[in-house]
């Protein structure tokens, strides 16, 4: 079974209630369609009568989703004193609040997770990385125990026997530009944890650089090396996670057994953690238009709730599947 289908069939176990804030885009209307024939979630859609009639130009099905506007919402007082309340120490007025809430459908969207009227949001085809997350942050926060907000990418690459049958997870591609050591780290077990959870096998994780066991030596290696070294020292038992290792010698058994011989690692990774964001968005785009991969994200780890970015080149299949893998980190949660 392909991963996306064992994620599907996860999600319609225990239907969750999923935002769609972006209700201006074509995509968002072909993805309901396709998610309520499946019956992978319960759709909210947030925004108007006028904005369905204005950018539902191909006429999707959205019959069985819930449409609210933000502006006649029964609920629209308690968010906006909500807002105020959580963001009063920034300086939140009342007047700021009811903009956010009746205008910016992603903040609306995320105060909708946080009062428990929805489960878990994705957002992004039509906004930046920045606009969908900087909410979540401000609203939802971290889950207890996280110190680090990250991204990761789940890739499956047609094809392949390398990572778990073609299945990777790659973090951080999304959200953290320049870890040090220590976020490094924390990136490094929230992944592991992500695998583990969505793939549903044990992760074999390795820090990345353009070093292997020290092949290099100079700051961004010695950063790397650090990383695995405090990710080490503070991975549940069990976890196999080490660094740094050359993109080669993490995944091609055959050169991590020459570059890193007895290494439980080398050439057997499935969980790639990039030094940085650049090479994390790079490496995934790579894989994905050179390589074929399906790519589901940028999603988050460390939220307090599921909220998942989208690439602002995702196609409709592609906002499906991480509709499903909301859903499933949404049961998860709970």
């Amino acid at each position: 079974m392909k991963f996306i289908d064992g994620i599907k069939e996860k999600a319609k176990s225990n239907l969750q209630r999923i935002v769609l804030p972006e209700s201006e885009d074509i995509r968002t209307y072909e993805a309901i369609e396709k998610v309520l024939k499946e019956g992978t979630a319960k759709v909210i859609l947030i925004g108007s009568e006028e904005d369905v009639k204005t950018h539902n130009t191909k006429g999707f099905d959205i019959s069985k989703a819930t449409v609210i506007d933000p502006k006649t919402f029964e609920k629209k007082q308690e968010y906006i004193d909500k807002l105020v309340e959580l963001r009063s120490k920034k300086g939140m007025t009342v007047e700021q609040a009811t903009d956010l809430i009746e205008n910016n459908y992603t903040y609306f969207g995320v105060m909708m997770v946080k009062m428990g009227d929805a489960d878990g949001m994705v957002s992004g085809a039509a906004h930046s990385t920045a606009d969908t997350l900087r909410p979540s942050l401000q609203i939802l926060k971290t889950k207890p125990g996280v110190k680090l907000v990250s991204s990761f990418m789940v890739m499956v690459v047609p094809d392949c026997d390398l990572g778990d049958h073609g299945t990777f997870v790659f973090s951080d591609c999304g959200l953290e530009p320049m870890p040090d050591s220590e976020k490094l780290a924390n990136i490094a077990l929230s992944a592991a944890e992500s695998f583990r959870s969505l793939v549903g096998d044990d992760p074999v994780v390795a820090l990345l650089s353009h070093s292997t066991q020290g092949s290099a030596k100079n700051d961004d290696v010695i950063k790397v090396q650090e990383a695995a070294k405090i990710a080490k020292e503070n991975a549940p038992e069990g976890l196999l996670i080490d660094g740094e290792y050359q993109l080669d010698a993490a995944i091609i058994p055959e050169i991590g057994q020459m570059k890193a011989p007895g290494s439980k690692v080398a050439g057997k990774a499935n969980t790639l953690i990039f030094p940085d964001l650049d090479a994390g968005n790079i490496g995934y785009k790579l894989v994905q238009r050179l390589g074929k991969a399906e790519a589901y994200g940028p999603m988050t780890q460390g939220i307090a709730a599921p909220v998942n970015d989208l690439s602002r080149g995702a196609s409709a299949d592609d906002i499906v599947g991480v509709v499903a893998i909301t859903a499933v980190q949404c049961q998860m949660a709970k």
